[in-house]
């Protein structure tokens, strides 16, 4: 099994306590970092019941997220070398096939952090969240076809169209907490957002949600959930428990 549970190295500097990986039994753990700087543990789990956990205290600014200054769009002939793998299409972002559908809808919108903007809301507006209809297999196309989801698929479909409108976007997968917002608090779960390239830096946009967030923890970034998935098993298992939380310490 591989395991990205870890704090991604952004953050690793905010940590009051570390968040090590552990396992009930244990077993040897081996660390790596992948090709996108994801900090990634494997290992072989034993036949029979077997947990994997991780929980540590890191410290957070409590304001909001910071929000793009007015337009920022590059030229794609402009744009660094590292950014141009996320306008490519991927394995759920399908730019071929939504690339008509995102010219028609945004084709007008001013160009920069307003067309993400208009990206975001109109993916959630487009998209109603249900847990029940959740899909490991979904892709950008059918989230918009299908018109629901959960939270990967309103970022996948919100980094599609920002690709096809030759925005810079990467998936991002990580903890989001309910800090600053009124209860009652639905379940703890991860969470999926998105970054796009403006104004010469990366920003945090997130579909789902649709406003700035207090106290989000990045995990780990790719270009769609293939490349980050929380935890990638070689071998049959079956999932009987699974629990997230974030909570805030005054």
């Amino acid at each position: 099994m591989i395991a990205l549970l870890n704090v991604h190295f952004s953050r690793a500097g905010d940590l009051e306590a570390p968040d090590h990986v552990r396992t009930w039994p244990p077993v040897p753990l081996c660390a790596y970092r992948d090709g996108f700087g994801n900090w990634c543990t494997r290992f072989v789990a034993p036949q029979g019941d077997f947990s994997i956990g991780a929980e540590g205290v890191i410290r957070d600014s409590g304001l909001p997220e910071a929000q793009p200054p007015e337009g920022g769009q590059s030229s794609i002939e402009l744009l660094p070398d590292e950014t141009l793998t996320y306008l490519l299409g991927s394995r759920y972002c399908e730019t071929d096939v939504l690339s008509d559908a995102a010219w028609r809808l945004f084709e007008h919108t001013p160009p920069g952090s307003a067309r993400v903007q208009a990206i975001c809301d109109f993916v959630h507006r487009h998209i109603r969240f249900d847990y029940m209809a959740a899909r490991a297999t979904r892709s950008a196309a059918q989230a918009y076809v299908e018109a629901q989801g959960v939270c990967r698929d309103y970022a996948h479909l919100a980094i599609a169209f920002c690709r096809c409108m030759n925005i810079p976007a990467r998936y991002c997968t990580g903890y989001l907490g309910d800090i600053g917002m009124p209860p009652p608090y639905p379940p703890g779960d991860f969470a999926a957002w998105m970054e796009v390239w403006l104004d010469g830096r990366w920003w945090v946009f997130d579909p789902r949600n649709n406003t700035p967030r207090i106290g989000r923890v990045l995990v780990a970034r790719g270009r769609d959930a293939a490349d980050v998935p929380l935890i990638h098993s070689f071998g049959t298992n079956t999932l009987t428990g699974f629990g997230v939380w974030t909570d805030q310490i005054d």
